[in-house]
């Protein structure tokens, strides 16, 4: 690829960017989304959290899925989960992760 190439496909992915995200503004008006389609993507958050972060907890970095007890990665999760739902405070939650995390990388690294 030469060098114009790549400067022409930045500025066509940067028109596509902005198109697609102001396209909202300017026929946000005027488009109705009905109230099921609402209700669904009230969802969306949620689903792609989950899309993004079920693989980084539960596959090993050659593709395979892990469900072992020594999958140190997804005995943090359930911990901090455990943690969210008793205490409800999300720092107190992240720290309490990252610390299970750190520990059995120590303890069984």
């Amino acid at each position: 690829m030469s060098e114009l190439d790549i400067w022409i496909t930045i500025v066509a992915l940067v028109a596509a960017t902005a198109i697609a995200r102001s396209s909202f503004w300017l026929v946000g008006h005027h488009i109705t989304i009905p109230p099921r389609v609402q209700e669904m993507l009230r969802y969306a958050p949620g689903c792609a959290l989950a899309a993004i972060i079920a693989p980084e907890l539960l596959m090993t970095t050659d593709a395979h899925p892990v469900f072992s007890p020594l999958n140190i990665k997804l005995a943090s999760a359930v911990g901090a989960g455990i943690y969210y739902l008793l205490r409800k405070s999300m720092l107190e939650t992240i720290i309490f992760g990252m610390a299970v995390l750190t520990i059995l990388r120590i303890w069984l690294m």
